[in-house]
């Protein structure tokens, strides 16, 4: 089993709309007993809410629903359960680096790393921006949850 866990900053914009995705592709490519799939925050502000209504709005454009998540906080832990823990950002990344237990950097990505051809590192925070925000950020994970998946087929299946 493949362990996979997306990180943003409070857990209700980016990381559940990556978990979301993911699952979706997982599901559609018949790997669901090969691969689980996880969201955090690095913050705590969220813990138990469900994602950001434009979030959800965005994905159910998609066909894929969120409305069953709610935000949990990472911790230092998540790096024994999860073979993949994936920062959706620089902040993220540096944060998770820092709860990072000896050993276990190994498993912390950056997201875009596996969409390399959108020529960016950081999936934007859409939070305090409009709508179309979102739907820009979809996008990207969409890029990036193929790009991982061949990763993991590369690597673990």
């Amino acid at each position: 089993m493949v362990n996979v866990l997306f990180v943003c900053l409070g857990n209700i914009c980016r990381s559940p709309t990556a978990e979301g995705v993911f699952k979706a592709l997982v599901q559609r490519e018949g790997l669901s007993d090969h691969i689980t799939v996880d969201s955090a925050g690095v913050g705590d502000w969220h813990i138990g809410s469900p994602p950001d209504s434009r979030a959800q709005a965005a994905a159910r454009q998609r066909g894929i629903d969120l409305s069953k998540q709610r935000a949990r906080q990472a911790v230092a832990h998540d790096f024994e359960r999860f073979d993949y823990v994936i920062a959706m950002d620089s902040q993220n990344y540096g944060d998770l680096t820092r709860m990072c237990p000896k050993g276990g950097d190994d498993r912390l990505f950056k997201f875009l790393a596996f969409a390399p051809q959108l020529g960016i590192n950081d999936v934007p925070d859409p939070y305090y921006g409009g709508d179309s925000g979102f739907d820009g950020v979809f996008d990207m994970i969409e890029a990036a949850s193929a790009g991982l998946l061949d990763d993991i087929r590369a690597n673990h299946l």
